[in-house]
């Protein structure tokens, strides 16, 4: 317990993780479940469940966003940039003497893609909803705007898959060559496909 700096990165590595299976989760949620929902309800249905549904989701879906971003900026320092007694500057996680280390590319690979989906949430998707549920969208415009929405989202999905696999990477597997990165790419990729193909197939049988 004496140990601050060993204190902080836990508490900083556990906020990020929660954080992001809220945003995820919820990504999840939009994708899987409620894309299929939205589809087979009429419009007096939509305007029965949406008020109520969205508002929540949302708020849980861009701040569990926020803070995982947030979160992961500052767990990023501590772990790349920050050794304690010596101060900032790089750490041997960062570089050694043949330069990037693998673990530091995995992480910037899961770094950039999770830059991307947080900077989607909150300056498209959530603007677009916003308007959606205020009303603030002309009623010729309302299909062109959810088509959008839907679009970034499905993104946001397919970028999920390879940001995660960056993510762990680093700590669990290390090695970074073409061969691993495009099967992480491929995976994470072909993982979210078969999700949202799953979906909709759960629909029908349902």
């Amino acid at each position: 317990m004496s140990d601050l700096y060993s204190n902080v990165h836990l508490v900083l590595r556990w906020l990020h993780v929660i954080a992001g299976i809220t945003w995820i989760g919820h990504l999840y949620f939009f994708n899987f479940v409620n894309v299929p929902l939205q589809g087979a309800l009429d419009d007096a249905a939509k305007k029965a469940v949406n008020p109520q549904l969205m508002p929540r989701a949302l708020w849980w879906f861009r701040w569990g966003a926020m803070i995982t971003f947030l979160a992961g900026l500052f767990l990023f320092t501590l772990t790349y940039f920050y050794t304690p007694g010596a101060g900032l500057g790089p750490t041997s996680l960062w570089a050694d003497a043949q330069g990037l280390t693998d673990r530091a590319m995995w992480i910037l690979l899961g770094m950039v893609l999770g830059s991307v989906m947080w900077f989607n949430v909150w300056f498209i998707i959530w603007p677009i909803q916003k308007r959606l549920l205020t009303g603030k969208v002309p009623a010729e415009q309302i299909p062109a705007a959810r088509k959008r929405a839907l679009h970034v989202s499905r993104v946001n999905s397919f970028l999920s898959g390879p940001m995660l696999f960056g993510m762990l990477a680093p700590a669990h597997y290390g090695a970074m060559n073409a061969f691993s990165l495009l099967l992480a790419l491929g995976l994470g990729v072909f993982a979210i496909w078969f999700s949202i193909r799953s979906s909709s197939r759960v629909g029908k049988l349902a």
